[in-house]
């Protein structure tokens, strides 16, 4: 043997190097694949969980015998849209004692808005349960219940 002469593998004493299973195309398009589907997960999980396009906090509420007075202030990221808050009152076992749904007429925003519920116990406390840009039709179709006027508790 020469100097410059690798020295071979002994005969016998090692396998052959195993074949590969899957052609490299397969794991550049499986990889591909992935980052797609997280991708689309990313772009769901932003929709369902970012910053909501309204959104409203109660400032304060006033307990009267079978009534319930509530202030909240609503943010919209586009002011121009009518919007719907949708207004709880609870009593003092916690249950929901009166519910009712609020049009946000477009305006300002932030804009504070107050509405009074009426209950079917004495309520203690008040809430904003959520809002929407999703304005149900009877609300819109000429209603004449005003943001302030008194509506029936529901249940």
């Amino acid at each position: 043997m020469t100097s410059n002469e690798a020295p071979g593998r002994p005969a016998g004493r090692y396998r052959r190097a195993p074949a590969r299973r899957f052609p490299r195309w397969a794991g550049v398009l499986t990889g591909v694949a992935v980052l797609l589907v997280g991708l689309g997960a990313s772009v769901t999980a932003y929709q369902n969980w970012g910053s909501p396009p309204v959104s409203a906090d109660h400032t304060s509420f006033e307990p009267d015998g079978r009534s319930l007075r509530i202030s909240f202030d609503v943010v919209r990221d586009d002011p121009s849209r009518s919007a719907v808050c949708v207004l709880r009152a609870r009593s003092a076992d916690g249950d929901e004692s009166g519910r009712r749904e609020v049009l946000i007429p477009p305006g300002e925003s932030p804009a504070r808005h107050t509405s009074t519920l009426l209950t079917s116990k004495p309520p203690v406390m008040g809430e904003v349960f959520g809002c929407s840009h999703d304005v149900p039709e009877y609300l819109t179709r000429g209603s004449t219940v005003e943001p302030d006027s008194e509506v029936p508790p529901s249940g």
